[in-house]
């Protein structure tokens, strides 16, 4: 636990961390011409470089909620826990904690790095994702996006047992990132059966 309170990652510490981390995804946001007041603000995510951090980590937040799930996805695990009381982020509450161990690439910063929105519509590919959120975010452009320095990555990232399609688009800049996608992460884990 030393560790974790010496990287400032103690889940306390992350915690007193949450609002100025939500800042940051609103004005991204608002950078992209997304209005996300009404989607859910599915799970948020860290990351950390090291396998003992995680493992830590792994084992402080379940003082926090449950495990829904470890799967693994792209070669590493990834522990979600579902919290006992939804953090309140901002105007979201958000329901779960993506915790992925690490894998090669090293983090410069440690610590929150994303949230996933859910934007409830049919798509069950790349494309069609990018059609519903053309759609929904009219005034979303991708070419300024990248004029503005954000990087846009499409994925369709599955477990070994989801049965779900969830495409991704993730817009990330400045060590923040925000993931949109179809379903939520607990409808992807109810999924694998």
């Amino acid at each position: 636990m030393q560790d974790l309170q010496q990287a400032n990652l103690q889940p306390e510490q992350m915690l007193a961390q949450l609002p100025e981390f939500m800042g940051k995804i609103e004005r991204l946001a608002e950078e992209l011409g997304l209005d996300l007041s009404a989607c859910q603000a599915d799970h948020i995510a860290l990351r950390v470089n090291s396998r003992a951090l995680a493992t830590a980590l792994h084992q402080a937040w379940l003082a926090y909620g449950e495990e829904w799930s470890t799967n693994v996805i792209n070669g590493r695990p990834i522990v979600v826990i579902g919290f006992h009381q939804p953090l309140q982020a901002g105007q979201w509450q958000i329901e779960a904690l993506e915790l992925p161990y690490p894998g090669d690439k090293i983090y410069p910063v440690q610590g929150w790095e994303h949230v996933e929105f859910v934007v409830p519509c049919q798509a069950s590919t790349t494309a069609e994702l990018q059609a519903a959120l053309e759609a929904r975010f009219p005034a979303l452009n991708w070419d300024k996006a990248d004029k503005a320095g954000i990087a846009v990555k499409a994925s369709s990232p599955a477990g070994e047992k989801e049965r779900l399609a969830n495409p991704t688009f993730a817009f990330k800049k400045d060590g923040v990132c925000i993931k949109l996608h179809p379903c939520s992460l607990k409808a992807v884990i109810e999924s694998e059966g």
